[in-house]
């Protein structure tokens, strides 16, 4: 019951943090998914594939990451929302970091809003499943392909 309550209420956190990161700069909104596995002990690492949809074209992306603290186990997480940039789709590519907590046990959501180097920012949810326990520093890097 308490990690219900703890994800429930990072939704909600998440949900406001990520209302601080919208600007009126920002040119185009498009659509992203994609699925991420992550394992760790101490260290981890995490890895996928997915897809940015804009303007009716489909650009291929990979992700890869480390985190460094208190992590243990496994999960899989598939991930959807959307993207935000403001010269090209080609923004969304780059290094985005972040500071979490949280546990997977079985089935489970996330929630998260992140900003890379050139401002491109995603808004993401997403549908959790593994063992995995972690308080940690993680960045996160997206390719395209």
């Amino acid at each position: 019951m308490q990690l219900f309550r703890f994800r429930s209420a990072f939704l909600v956190l998440a949900t406001l943090a990520s209302a601080g990161f919208a600007s009126s700069a920002q040119a185009d909104t498009c659509s992203i998914s994609f699925r991420v596995l992550k394992a760790g002990w101490f260290i981890g690492g995490s890895g996928g594939s997915g897809t940015l949809n804009c303007g009716g074209r489909s650009y291929p992306i990979t992700i890869g990451g480390l985190s460094a603290g208190l992590v243990f186990g496994g999960s899989a997480t598939s991930f959807r929302g959307t993207a935000s940039y403001l010269r090209s789709p080609y923004d969304v590519a780059g290094v985005y970091g972040a500071v979490g907590a949280g546990g997977a046990f079985g089935p489970g959501v996330q929630a998260i809003a992140l900003r890379n180097e050139k401002g491109a920012v995603l808004r993401l949810t997403g549908a959790q499943v593994g063992l995995q326990i972690n308080a940690d520093l993680s960045g996160m890097a997206i390719s395209m392909r």
